[in-house]
């Protein structure tokens, strides 16, 4: 929605003149903290001079936007590996990742999921696609019932350079935002701690109602789902040893605070 406004040349504050909604709720809907009724899509490309085809794609992806596979509507091209992953966020009754290079996909605010795309080489046609399937990912820890998600995250995450300064900025507070609901624990790995079994690469723990748990890992262009049993308990044990060298949920949000400061004072 952010991309079709500014591609028509409308402010955020003209468009919400147009549509007679505050300019909060359309601001809302443009970093996917609330997602709009197929109506309100409707409405806002009428504003925007959206018509035709395209406005009839945009506002069939909002009215499928409940569905599991809401994904495959108007969307070609998902890779399968990033299909199983989304449908696993939405059964998992609690999901743990560790991240020990990127902030994790859940978490992620929309300027740097964007930036994440571009960086990694996304052809321009398919980025705002990618950016609007995050955006909606992040909806399994805000829904009614929501997962609950344990991010094991690298400090090394915080400080890198994705996107501006301003997009880090918007991240970290972010997180905070995210780090202080009951369904979501924030926990801060530092560098340079010795050995643990984080230092191998990042990974996904799904745990289901009704159903085994799995494990993902992903390398640059594909990844793997880990169903046995014996691999998971593993993980579990590797979970466990990463928590030992975490900061507290209370230190790591002092540290993303403390980080955000930071880069609010060097500009």
């Amino acid at each position: 929605m952010r991309a079709v406004r500014e591609h028509s040349g409308v402010s955020g504050r003209e468009l919400s003149r147009r549509l007679g909604l505050s300019h909060g709720t359309v601001s809302h809907w443009e970093t996917g903290r609330r997602v709009p009724t197929p109506e309100d899509v409707a409405s806002l490309l009428t504003a925007a001079g959206v018509t035709g085809k395209e406005k009839q794609r945009l506002v069939e992806l909002a009215r499928h936007a409940s569905e599991p596979n809401w994904l495959t509507v108007g969307m070609p091209g998902i890779p399968h590996q990033l299909a199983g992953a989304v449908e696993c966020e939405r059964s998992a009754s609690s999901i743990v990742e560790w991240a020990p290079a990127i902030i994790p996909g859940l978490l992620q605010s929309t300027y740097y999921a964007r930036a994440v795309s571009i960086a990694g080489g996304l052809p321009a046609h398919e980025v705002e696609s990618r950016v609007m399937l995050r955006i909606a990912r992040r909806e399994v820890v805000v829904r009614k019932n929501p997962v609950h998600f344990l991010a094991l995250i690298g400090e090394d995450a915080l400080r890198d350079n994705i996107g501006t300064t301003e997009t880090m900025r918007e991240q970290l507070q972010y997180l905070l935002e995210l780090g202080s609901r009951d369904n979501v624990t924030i926990r801060v790995v530092p560098p340079r701690i010795g050995w643990h079994p984080g230092l191998v690469g990042p990974f996904v723990l799904y745990d289901f109602p009704d159903s085994p748990s799995v494990v993902h890992f992903e390398h640059y262009s594909s990844g793997a789902f880990v169903p046995d049993a014996d691999d998971v308990q593993a993980y579990r044990g590797a979970i466990d040893r990463i928590l030992s060298v975490s900061l507290s949920p209370a230190a790591s949000a002092k540290l993303i605070a403390q980080v955000h400061d930071e880069m609010e004072s060097s500009q």
